[in-house]
């Protein structure tokens, strides 16, 4: 059952961040789904924080693929499949490569290659909620 979380302030991410990690302790595909803007790149900046890698996170819209350096040999793939016109193109990168490398691999819009996902993938879910007069993020997974 997926359960929610409120961010109101770009400091709540890292919390949401530890909870992710407390749900799903062995998991390590996930895929992150969110209209353009909603804070999938910023949230991956708090998840690179809690899993403490040191390097500089950014979007990787243009490369399809940013890697980051963990503690104890581990890495995190972050990728961005916006810009993918077809499935093929995702098997050209060697994606399924990276399902089975043992490190963190996280999905923006994984809807674009849906059918290559390993059938374990966590979704995380993005929105934003307007009411109250605020502005705040809600995280489901």
């Amino acid at each position: 059952m997926k359960k929610k979380w409120i961010c109101s302030k770009e400091e709540d991410l890292y919390y949401i961040a530890s909870q992710l990690f407390a749900k799903y302790p062995h998991q390590l595909i996930f895929s992150l789904k969110g209209d353009m803007g909603v804070g999938k790149t910023t949230f991956m900046k708090y998840v690179c924080r809690y899993l403490q890698s040191k390097d500089k996170v950014s979007s990787p819209t243009f490369s399809i693929v940013n890697e980051y350096e963990l503690p104890n040999n581990k890495k995190l793939y972050h990728f961005d499949f916006y810009r993918i016109k077809s499935i093929d193109e995702a098997i050209n990168i060697g994606v399924e490569d990276y399902f089975y490398s043992n490190h963190y691999c996280f999905f923006e819009w994984a809807e674009r290659i849906n059918t290559l996902l390993p059938p374990d993938t966590i979704e995380i879910t993005i929105s934003i909620d307007y009411s109250d007069n605020k502005e705040n993020r809600i995280f489901s997974f």
